[in-house]
């Protein structure tokens, strides 16, 4: 996804129209999300790691890898606020689908063009604090390993100056009903793990040059790749050592979503 030239300009006032208006927060999100732990916590033998990452509020741009078609509710259930994620506009079409994620806050991205509509909602989101998701792919990796992220997730990042958290999921892509191009489900125990990094900050400046949103990218999957077995790091494998580090926070734990 590509978009028009980054701006300077920081999260700052929001829109007049209330993105968290008619979706579920509260205590109504706490409820639903409760009932889908109890459901996919010991049917996907799911645990996820890093929950104290998770800054308790404020705007946030969160972006994951992507294994499966489950993994938007995988990494819904895990999450512990709203969190609003960017959909291909088809799903929204579906039947009881479509309404069901408009009621979580997803939106639509027309992943064949340049989509600017919806890096305007997304930045209006993130104006209002509120947790934006992405799969910075764009669709699901057939080999499970990262495939080459489009720039619009660095566009948004810089023209936002959102906190960026990544987070990864491994163990989804062997479970069944991913699709036709999905891959086939694996033997053996199956065991799904979200695990979440450390919030950074995307520099507007490096050696003198203003980043774009090309570089920006890359920094964001080189922190997700950081979190990967080296099997799923895929084309990001050579930037595991670049230059943006997540800032030291306390010692990850691995809890049960609560």
């Amino acid at each position: 996804m590509t978009g028009p030239s980054p701006s300077r300009s920081p999260v700052a006032t929001a829109p007049p129209t209330d993105l968290m208006r008619g979706k579920l927060r509260g205590r109504g999100f706490r409820a639903v999300r409760r009932v889908l732990w109890l459901v996919l916590g010991p049917a996907l033998r799911m645990r996820v790691d890093g929950l104290e990452r998770v800054p308790a509020t404020g705007p946030l741009l969160v972006v994951c890898n992507h294994l499966h078609n489950a993994d938007p509710v995988i990494v819904s259930v895990a999450f512990p606020r709203p969190l609003h994620f960017m959909a291909k506009k088809e799903l929204f079409g579906v039947p009881v689908i479509g309404w069901l994620i408009r009621k979580v806050g997803a939106f639509p991205v027309d992943r064949g063009t340049a989509d600017r509509a919806a890096i305007r909602h997304a930045e209006a989101a993130l104006r209002q604090g509120i947790a934006v998701g992405m799969f910075p792919e764009g669709t699901r990796s057939l080999t499970g390993a990262l495939q080459r992220a489009h720039p619009g997730v660095g566009l948004l990042a810089l023209r936002s100056g959102a906190p960026v958290l990544p987070m990864v999921v491994t163990g989804s892509e062997r479970l069944p009903l991913n699709g036709a191009k999905g891959r086939r489900p694996t033997a053996g125990r199956r065991e799904v793990l979200v695990q979440f990094g450390d919030t950074f900050a995307i520099p507007r400046e490096l050696d003198g040059h203003r980043v774009t949103a090309d570089q920006a990218t890359d920094m964001m999957m080189a922190a997700v790749a950081r979190m990967l077995p080296e099997q799923y790091r895929g084309v990001y494998a050579d930037s595991v050592a670049g230059d943006v580090k997540p800032t030291p926070r306390a010692q990850s734990r691995r809890d049960f979503v609560g």
